[in-house]
């Protein structure tokens, strides 16, 4: 932390996006964000989130800006909320400046709002002196959004569902990495469609929790598949990994189908890639697809295999723009970005830097 003039306290900090294997999808608490299940996921080396809080003795409301400009009223707000459980937690009343910019799309089902909770989490609880281990800054970051949880690891990480309800359920739902020495993966990207969604993701949560007939066979499925995850890491079975984690996240896709009314955020060039894994499988490449609440494909492989795929995948012509994204780092302090060509290549036609 360091301060810039007196009556000020400033903190920056970085924090990357994660892609879910094991899907989260339902609370069983909205207000605390305790999920239905347990989750794990990869942090990815891209699109990280940049924030500063800085705490300001003259100020009497919190101000909040985006890539320089004023935050939207209903994302400020949601900032704001956050700030007040910190100062609850710090006892201390003070407002504070919230910069934070976010280097890929947001609302587009490439996880900003994990980068962008864990960020702030981090860059708020340093600002304000909460002095919180990594354990609880976990728990700290799943209450502005519950995948922010995960973004405050590097690599693999799961985030347990916890135990109980209330109080019980809190402290016991939180991150914690998860060690694959035996693996070495990467994720490339299809961005299919970087616009932000039409159907925003707790409302999607919220309708099929409520009225999908599939989604209690998808919690009890996605149980197993949790625990076969594990065994697969600790194997460093890729395909066993991919294979896992393709088929909770369609599962998953299936819940929503079945809500009523539907959610679909399946777009033609989705369906296009997925096609393009299944072929890249039977052409002996071990590929695997994922999705979240959004139309982009995240496909797991072998990182020697990811130029390849991220190849293919471009030659579909369905996405607007093709990463390969490596491993990502935990969450820290100080602004860590570095420039994109040491974090990920990127595709275009048959060209990559």
């Amino acid at each position: 932390m360091s301060r810039a003039v007196p009556g000020e306290a400033g903190s920056t900090a970085t924090a990357y996006p994660n892609i879910a294997l094991i899907k989260y999808w339902g609370k069983r608490d909205e207000a605390l964000h305790l999920p239905v299940t347990s989750s794990l996921s990869l942090t990815l080396g891209v699109f990280p989130t940049v924030t500063t809080v800085t705490v300001d003795d003259e100020l009497t409301a919190d101000h909040v800006t985006v890539a320089g400009t004023p935050a939207a009223p209903a994302f400020a707000g949601k900032v704001i909320r956050f700030l007040d459980l910190v100062r609850e937690l710090a006892g201390d009343p003070r407002r504070a400046r919230v910069a934070t910019r976010n280097t890929g799309p947001t609302g587009a089902g490439l996880a900003s709002s994990a980068s962008g909770f864990a960020a702030l989490a981090l860059a708020a609880a340093d600002a304000y002196g909460l002095g919180l281990d990594r354990r609880a800054l976990s728990r700290l970051a799943r209450r502005g959004s519950g995948s922010a949880a995960r973004s405050l690891y590097g690599g693999f990480a799961q985030w347990h569902r916890g135990e109980g309800d209330g109080a019980a359920g809190d402290l016991s739902s939180y991150a914690e990495p998860v060690a694959a020495p035996l693996l070495d993966p990467a994720l490339v990207v299809a961005m299919v469609d970087a616009r932000e969604k039409a159907i925003a993701s707790r409302e999607a949560m919220r309708r099929t929790v409520e009225t999908s007939p599939f989604y209690e066979p998808w919690v009890r499925s996605s149980a197993d598949d949790l625990v076969e995850m594990h065994r697969a890491i600790a194997a460093g079975d890729l395909a066993a990994v991919g294979e896992i984690a393709e088929r909770n996240a369609l599962g998953m896709h299936a819940t929503m189908l079945g809500a009523r009314p539907a959610v679909r955020y399946f777009a033609p060039g989705s369906m296009r890639v997925l096609d393009r894994v299944l072929a890249l499988r039977a052409e002996g490449i071990a590929a695997y697809a994922t999705m979240d609440a959004g139309p982009n494909v995240k496909v797991l492989c072998d990182r020697h295999d990811s130029a390849v795929v991220a190849a293919a995948l471009t030659e579909t012509g369905a996405a607007q723009r093709v990463l390969v994204a490596n491993p990502g780092p935990g969450a820290r302090l100080g602004d860590l970005t570095v420039p994109a060509d040491t974090e990920f290549s990127v595709v275009s036609g048959h060209d990559q830097r």
